[in-house]
């Protein structure tokens, strides 16, 4: 960490990773560092997450962050935001949100492509969904690091787009099997309630448009979309908060269901 009272990434990501593995909450790091820019948070995300492949797990691929107009107008932000998934956040289907794993937990839909091939840039919805194995309905177990789910751009680009866990729903099916991906419903029932709807074209109006997105930004990065990489594409519906006992079913059009449990 630099002595003159700045903040580094490594030192970011030291903080975050502390947080996480201590279960507890954390102010912003933006609060006593406010000058820390997107492109050092990157940096920070890519150290935070190289700490979970140095202890053994796997690269798998992205999630998407901020997909929303509605979400970015809130954030003051005109774009959205990516995140790295590792093993270790793959979810099984039917088992339990863990609450003794995270600190508030928070589940919320999306739609994940699966790569067959590279996606090379400049790329487009069509580029993205021609290079799509398969899709998935999908549920982004989301978890700040910080307190009260509080935080900057530069603070949830370092905690890795608050990314905690994700479940893969029961049903892959490829892309031209499913019409327009942009009409793709999705229905969310709390505790078996209805408590809201969305179809796929909350996600920047196509969710393979923030695919293509990502691949874009990445290949500015020197980084790309690689086949066999999984894609999180950005919050159909808002997020639900997990509570012990409570439910949360995720109902997607020709995709099946994914129903979540608090324990």
């Amino acid at each position: 960490m630099p002595s003159d009272g700045a903040i580094d990434a490594q030192g970011i990501a030291d903080i975050l990773i502390a947080a996480e593995r201590d279960r507890k909450g954390i102010a912003q790091i933006s609060d006593d560092h406010p000058d820390v820019d997107t492109a050092t948070a990157y940096r920070a995300q890519q150290l935070f997450v190289q700490s979970k492949l140095d202890a053994g797990e796997t690269f798998v691929g992205y999630k998407l962050g901020l997909t929303s107009r509605n979400k970015q107008q809130a954030m003051g932000l005109d774009a959205p935001l990516y995140g790295r998934v590792t093993s270790s956040m793959l979810a099984t289907h039917g088992d339990p949100v863990r609450l003794d794993r995270f600190i508030h937990p928070r589940v919320e839909s999306e739609i994940a492509f699966l790569l067959a091939r590279d996606i090379e840039a400049p790329a487009t919805v069509t580029s993205v969904l021609a290079a799509t194995d398969v899709v998935f309905g999908a549920v982004d177990v989301l978890d700040s690091r910080y307190e009260s789910f509080r935080f900057t751009l530069s603070d949830v680009v370092a905690d890795n787009a608050s990314a905690g866990a994700f479940y893969l729903g029961p049903v892959a099916r490829r892309p031209d099997d499913l019409g327009d991906l942009r009409l793709l419903g999705c229905v969310v029932r709390v505790d078996g309630e209805v408590a809201m709807t969305a179809a796929g074209a909350a996600v920047m109006g196509h969710p393979a448009a923030s695919v293509a997105w990502l691949a874009n930004e990445l290949a500015a990065e020197g980084e790309g979309l690689r086949a066999g990489h999984l894609v999180f594409s950005g919050g159909v519906t808002a997020p639900v908060p997990v509570v012990p006992g409570g439910s949360v079913t995720f109902e997607f059009d020709g995709l099946g269901a994914i129903e979540v449990h608090g324990a």
